[in-house]
């Protein structure tokens, strides 16, 4: 039942069903007994109690909990050094760089990743060095290291080469964020392309809503600003702006239909539609009433 659980919660969080994959990943974490099951790792690879900590967190970012994602990934870490099992240790690193990423705290991304990299390498992990080495990469961009790009596309290629390609749009979303910071626009989008026809292609709904964020943002840095907003924004043209709106309402609708949270897209959305000044808009599309946002965590619906 325990790996069933665990199963459970890894192919759900790849589907993007975010609110099944945590209550299996808890009931996971409910039926696990170290005393029982510290060797269940000689079935599954890892340890399935580490595993379920760490979707368990992928989950609480997605639905909106992000101090709850992070304390999940610790009793992660907790778990696999209490039993000394190495394999379970990278994966605990690894999923914590994750969650550091998704909190946007490049350092500890770093710092993880680091750890990761030093552990595989000396347990010969491939598997978990080529995704220590994406984390790595994209902190490395984020503090404006073109290697960073590099070292994202050796430590995907490296995962490939595993046989793994789950949770691509995720990886692709990260090179783009490193092209960004680096401050070429086209390749970001390239990627985010390649990430939205990799979607679709394989049902694989995990980032979907962080993905169409992230298009919209690209599409309004793509183009020279021509104006400045009611707001003090600068302002691209009419038609980039109806362009990044509508990726930020697939942001939106793509967090409802898997009652997941994606926060900044309604903050961005809320924001570009204040800077369009075009109050005919918002009133219409309303982009963050209360109405459209029922069931989300409390404290977490952005002002309207």
């Amino acid at each position: 039942m325990l790996q069933a659980r665990h199963m459970l919660a890894y192919n759900l969080a790849y589907l993007g069903e975010l609110t099944a994959a945590r209550e299996h990943a808890q009931q996971g974490i409910a039926l696990y007994d170290p005393k029982y099951h510290s060797l269940a790792f000689s079935i599954s690879g890892d340890d399935p109690g580490v595993c379920c900590f760490c979707f368990q967190a992928l989950a609480f970012w997605a639905l909106g909990y992000p101090d709850q994602a992070l304390e999940s990934v610790y009793d992660a870490i907790s778990l696999a050094e209490n039993l000394s099992h190495p394999l379970s240790f990278a994966l605990a690193l690894t999923f914590a760089a994750i969650v550091h990423q998704l909190r946007r705290e490049s350092e500890a991304v770093q710092g993880r990743a680091d750890a990761c990299i030093t552990l595989c390498t000396d347990q010969g992990f491939p598997f978990f060095l080529a995704l220590g080495k994406i984390m790595q990469g994209w902190a490395l961009a984020q503090k404006g290291e073109a290697d960073g790009i590099k070292q994202m596309f050796e430590g995907l290629s490296a995962y490939r080469a595993t046989g793994a390609d789950s949770f691509r749009p995720y990886h692709l979303s990260l090179i783009a964020e490193g092209h960004s910071a680096l401050g070429h626009p086209d390749e970001a989008l390239h990627a985010i392309w390649e990430a939205l026809d990799w979607i679709e292609h394989a049902d694989e709904r995990f980032y979907e809503s962080e993905v169409y964020r992230l298009k919209g943002t690209l599409v309004l840095q793509s183009e020279k600003t021509s104006g400045e907003s009611r707001l003090g924004l600068q302002t691209p043209s009419p038609r980039t702006g109806i362009e990044a709106e509508t990726f930020f309402r697939k942001a939106i609708d793509a967090s409802h239909a898997s009652k997941t949270l994606n926060l900044t897209s309604y903050a961005q959305q809320f924001v570009w539609t204040a800077c369009w000044g075009n109050e005919a808009i918002a009133t219409r599309r309303g982009p963050c009433s209360s109405a459209s946002i029922t069931g989300l965590p409390k404290g977490s619906i952005p002002p309207t």
